[in-house]
């Protein structure tokens, strides 16, 4: 019985006519930490669905956890959509809802209420912007209630990472097995057991369309750098070379695989990241400690993103299920180390790492993450999909620029939902995003003009191949990226004119589309602003 079961659920999933959505989003993940964007570390997995599928090269993020999250969910610019509190904005789940998908949630949420709150069916996971990851914290929720961390998961230890994914499949079996119900439910309301063949009888409209949106907002590798021992110790000694050499390492991949063009330069190393032959053979030894523990994370959460594929392959929605995978930021510069006496596999450790690696993160780019500049909003963006709507070939690379907030409009394409006006008792504003579709497609997508970049105090505006960017309030730069994506040739003094104008586009996006209030629509300084890490400052910095 467990057999044939089996079959009609997999049958099910073979029968059902719109896709499947799954979004897949990695928390404080740089543009090169992924084996197929230039890493070392080993992820099979999201490189095999890069190799069947499509990577994006300018696929942009907002360079901060919740605005990302915000933008990814509502297809509008953070505070347009009304920040964290989304007064302004429906999310993905609200809108697929009406139109017959199965909304599911699992991982980190950093906003406000609880997903069920925003239109999702079903959720697991925590509340909080950063978690333990061996004991969690008391933010955790299982669709709407309280839920208490266990000390083991499925019979093994607890570890964040895998029990998103275990909850992921969950979801995933206990849908298949309401859309079952429903399926052979006749027209009077009695349950009937069909065969496998008769589950999509011709002259019934839509009767087994019952496709799922899947969010799964991973954690990892946020920190705490935290992972079992067995991980970490599979990369003991592999950065004992230092971030120079394994900077110099992945560009030089980048480049050889066709995913950056060598006219781009490597950004240099910049004065606030010491010389790794400067260090002491200590200072080595911590520093090769903690990425080792950085890129176990990694590893570990490419092994849970391919039981999730594995999963959708073994119930027969692969084929039939669009994944999109990003990260919401770039990796993250702030060392905010605490419990470093204690192993990172012991959950009273609370490591992190530092802008020495996380420049390597970000290769070949500068800055980090909170930064508007290409180092903080450059995402990996690797999609599989159905024939019918992947049309690339495989392991093809786009180079059009995309952002987060084309997911709503990709996902609304998909699946034929309509757009709001209004949510309850929220207004909704205009749809931000475009549909990626054209891009799946392999045809050339009317660009955005302009796209528009802030958190805090950086600010970035992009127009065509220009773009401006300001960090921490310093003067505008001006950059073409066709030439110079790394952003080493500063040309604003060259084009007054062009900083001017451009300048005033992202006041008149910062006022009148997210709201921003007086204090936040400020001009920016004459001179550049030193970006100061710990006790460094930016390269160039004028004083």
């Amino acid at each position: 019985m467990r057999i044939f079961l089996a079959l009609i659920l997999m049958t099910l999933g073979q029968a059902q006519t719109r896709p499947n959505i799954v979004i897949i989003m990695a928390d404080d993940l740089g543009f090169a930490d992924l084996g197929c964007y230039g890493s070392e570390i080993n992820t099979p997995n999201l490189d095999a669905l890069a190799a069947d599928g499509l990577r994006f090269t300018q696929f942009y993020n907002t360079a901060k956890c919740h605005s990302s999250r915000v933008s990814l969910l509502t297809g509008l610019y953070c505070d347009q959509a009304g920040s964290e509190k989304l007064n302004r904005g429906a999310t993905i789940a609200e809108v697929l809802k009406p139109a017959g998908y199965h909304t599911m949630m699992v991982g980190k949420w950093h906003l406000s209420k609880e997903p069920t709150d925003f239109g999702f069916d079903r959720y697991w996971g925590h509340l909080s912007g950063a978690t333990n990851f061996f004991t969690g914290d008391n933010s955790f929720r299982l669709d709407g209630e309280k839920w208490e961390v266990p000390a083991t998961h499925k019979g093994k230890p607890y570890y964040n990472t895998n029990v998103v994914a275990d909850f992921a499949l969950d979801f995933i079996d206990d849908h298949l097995k309401e859309a079952f119900l429903k399926a052979t439910r006749s027209p009077s309301g009695d349950e009937q057991l069909e065969t496998a063949g008769d589950l999509n009888p011709g002259g019934h409209k839509k009767k087994n369309d019952y496709p799922f949106f899947l969010y799964c907002a991973f954690n990892a590798p946020h920190y705490p750098l935290q992972a079992p021992e067995i991980e970490v110790k599979k990369y003991d000694g592999n950065y004992a070379e230092g971030w120079d050499v394994l900077r110099q390492r992945r560009h030089e991949k980048q480049i050889q695989t066709g995913l950056l063009p060598a006219k781009w330069k490597l950004s240099p190393r910049a004065a606030h990241i010491p010389a790794w032959d400067s260090l002491t053979p200590q200072q080595k030894q911590w520093e090769e400690d903690r990425m080792e523990v950085y890129a176990a994370m990694v590893d570990v959460l490419d092994q849970n993103i391919g039981r999730l594929i594995k999963h959708l392959k073994d119930k027969g929605l692969y084929d039939n299920t669009l994944i999109m995978f990003c990260s919401d930021n770039g990796a993250c510069p702030f060392d905010r180390t605490r419990g470093k006496e204690y192993k990172p596999w012991d959950p009273k450790s609370y490591w992190c790492y530092d802008v020495g690696w996380a420049s390597v993160g970000n290769t070949p780019f500068r800055l980090y993450k909170q930064n508007q500049h290409e180092g903080g909003i450059s995402s990996p963006m690797i999609v599989h999909g159905p024939d019918a709507l992947l049309k690339t070939q495989p392991s093809s690379i786009t180079r059009q620029p995309a952002h987060l907030i084309d997911f709503m409009a990709t996902c609304l394409e998909v699946a034929k939902a309509s757009y709001p006006k209004t949510v309850a008792e929220r207004h909704i504003d205009p749809l931000q995003g475009k549909s990626l579709l054209p891009i799946l497609a392999g045809q050339e997508r009317a660009p955005h003009d302009p796209l528009y970049f802030h958190f805090a105090r950086d600010r970035a505006l992009r127009s065509g191949d220009w773009k401006i960017a300001s960090a921490k309030m310093g003067r505008w730069e001006l950059y073409n990226l066709a030439e110079d994506r790394t952003e080493l040739n500063d040309l604003a003094a060259q084009h007054p004119e062009r900083v001017k104008a451009m300048a005033a586009q992202w006041h008149e996006i910062a006022k009148n589309q997210e709201r921003l209030p007086a204090s936040q629509l400020k001009p920016v300084k004459d001179t550049l602003t030193p970006q100061k890490f710990g006790k460094r400052a930016d390269p160039g910095a004028e004083k």
